[in-house]
């Protein structure tokens, strides 16, 4: 009811006389306003959030021409080296190495980029990724750009940071930083004592002593034959980084060797033995940069898009990076997206679709692998045979690793092309398993089977290998070994005597393996690019346009892999940030890397040994 009041001021108000309400009315109101909450949050979730996410990939329209642009490289981002294969991980991805490379290409010849602006890595980034970013610097300066760098200091993890901009025009450190390059280190993590000390046998045949990939679960360190190929890996790498760095700095190979062995040193030593040229920090460089480039202004490498090229040979460059699997890949779990896969099924299907598409004039096929499924390799194998029965030119360019599994892919190419860097060979193979029985019994765990059938049927439970079993295994991964190596003779056109001479597992730089004829050219993608467009026939004028598949992801994709991959076990990067924290992120990662290949089902497997470098 209402009744007038009158206030001091003499108005009347009105006011509103309520009744409490009984708890049921209660109950009532809050249920309404839960429902009603849940259904406004239903909303947002499924109607406006997507709504967010299309309009968020609509595109603004024509990138606007690029004009008095200095690039923005960063070198201690974290980049895969292809783009992601799967919608989900290109959404939460960075760009890859791959079209860092191809953008500086085409800003060589653009005239609208002035130069570039690079912030160096303090760590290593790998010396076959460093040989390639060199490259691409000294492409830039021949086209009339210029590149300055600018470095908080290089940390003792070999030449590799160091070597990236060596052929900058300008290099700054900033004052204060270390600068440390006194040589390179291979690492391997060996596990023979971690398997006594947990009474695991490992009952694994390899073939042959230079296949150390099988090692590493059965003793404590290298083995001689072991030691000798990755010492002189080392020494190949570490001789030709050290004569890339000093026609950099207009040294001799030897003068810089001794100054680079002799390291570390401040960075205001580093500039007074000119292995450096100005300190400064930052901002100092990137004001430096914008001068040279008159009214430039800074363009980060990932918002830069090149005009298309007038051009009439089209390349397709397709991709495997990572560990080579059957199936079509893909993310396990939330955690793993953007972890690489190298997958059979996808990855011969990108090959044979290119291979049908009358449009495309040759195939560039991109590895970086360690290795993987012997099954799978050859499944991938088959594909670049028929690319190629099909009539179409392939050329692999090989990253910081091409080797066993890696080398399998692409040993039926036209032309392979590796960096002086990359780690390739380790044509070889191993398989078995562990024998967990005596470590089960230790913990009161006791596994009895019943086998019908042959001796075989039972070779792969958790006790040790019999006599007859391991002849058969050993008989199995024989056969494995004698196609690989036939494939590699068949392919490379060389005889299968000395394939099987320089096979036996062993790992050897590009430089190394050029020289034996397991690869036809050092060089980097580019390279290959243009060996593929020569082959295609087509002359350096003619021009190209390339075909890179790059994923787009649709808001629809987002939101469903999101919820598809929101639980789920424990994934391999949460346990890599777990251990990043106690060995270090490298050695992390390696064991990780160790442990997956141990968990590999049963078959022959094509793996380079497991080499970090530093």
């Amino acid at each position: 009811m209402l009744l007038p009041l009158k206030q001091p001021c003499g108005w009347p108000q009105r006011v509103h006389l309520r009744f409490r309400p009984d708890r049921a009315e209660t109950r009532m109101r809050t249920f309404l306003l839960t429902f009603l909450g849940g259904l406004a949050a239903l909303v947002v979730f499924f109607i406006f959030l997507p709504l967010v996410l299309i309009m968020s990939f609509v595109p603004s329209g024509e990138a606007p021409r690029t004009r008095e642009a200095v690039l923005e490289l960063d070198l201690r981002e974290a980049w895969n080296d292809q783009p992601a294969a799967d919608p989900l991980s290109a959404a939460f991805g960075n760009e890859s190495f791959v079209e860092i490379l191809l953008r500086l290409d085409a800003a060589a010849d653009d005239p609208g980029v002035k130069g570039v602006f690079v912030r160096a890595a303090e760590m290593n980034i790998g010396s076959s990724r460093a040989e390639e970013l060199r490259t691409a610097f000294l492409r830039l300066r021949q086209a009339g750009k210029f590149v300055v760098a600018h470095s908080q200091g290089f940390l003792a993890s070999g030449p590799s940071a160091y070597r990236a901009i060596s052929a900058a025009d300008e290099i700054w450190l900033q004052p204060g930083s270390p600068f440390e390059a006194p040589g390179i280190t291979f690492e391997t993590l060996f596990m023979g004592g971690l398997m006594d000390k947990l009474k695991v046998t490992p009952e694994i045949e390899q073939f042959y002593e230079f296949k150390s990939a099988a090692e590493v679960y059965k003793v404590e360190g290298y083995t001689p034959a072991a030691e000798t190929a990755m010492s002189e890996l080392a020494t190949s790498v570490w001789t030709h980084s050290v004569a890339d760095i000093a026609a950099d700095r207009k040294m001799t190979p030897e003068a810089m060797r001794v100054l680079l062995e002799a390291s570390p040193y401040t960075a205001e030593r580093a500039v007074e033995l000119k292995l450096a040229d100005r300190l400064g920090y930052p901002d100092e460089a990137t004001d430096a940069a914008l001068k040279r480039a008159g009214e430039g202004k800074l363009l980060p490498i990932a918002n830069y898009k090149p005009a298309p090229r007038n051009s009439k040979a089209v390349i397709a460059i397709i991709g495997g990076e990572g560990d080579i699997i059957t199936g079509g890949g893909g993310p396990a779990d939330f955690l793993s997206i953007g972890t690489p896969m190298f997958a059979s099924d996808r990855v011969a299907a990108d090959i044979l679709a290119a291979a049908n598409d009358e449009r495309i004039n040759a195939i560039v096929f991109r590895v970086d692998s360690g290795g993987g499924s012997a099954i799978a390799s050859d499944q991938i194998w088959s594909a670049v045979k028929k690319a190629r029965e099909a009539g179409k030119k392939v050329v692999i360019s090989m990253g910081g690793a091409a080797a066993s599994g890696g080398y399998y892919v692409s040993a039926a190419a036209d032309m392979i092309v590796a960096t002086r860097s990359t780690v390739t060979g380790s044509i070889g193979v191993f398989g078995g398993k562990f024998a967990i029985a005596e470590a089960l019994g230790e913990f009161g765990i006791n596994p009895d089977i019943v086998s019908v059938g042959g001796e075989y049927a039972s070779a792969y439970s958790t006790e040790r290998l019999t006599a007859v079993q391991r002849d058969k295994l050993t008989a199995s991964l024989k056969g494995t070994y004698d196609r690989f190596t036939g494939i590699v003779a068949e392919g490379r056109r060389i005889p299968l005597a000395k394939v099987q001479e320089i096979a036996r597992g062993r790992v050897w730089s590009g430089e190394d393996a050029l020289a034996n004829g397991l690869v036809d050219k050092t060089g980097d993608l580019i390279v290959a690019i243009e060996e593929a467009v020569r082959l295609a026939g087509f002359k350096p004028e003619d021009g190209y346009q390339l075909r890179l598949n790059v994923q787009d992801t649709t808001p629809f994709d987002l939101l469903m892999g999101t919820m598809a991959q929101s639980t789920g076990p424990v994934s391999q990067q949460q346990l890599l940030q777990g251990l990043a924290g106690i060995v270090g992120k490298d050695r992390a990662a390696a064991l990780l890397r160790q442990l997956a290949q141990a968990g590999q089902p049963p078959s022959a497997q094509v793996w380079m040994p497991p080499v970090s470098e530093r």
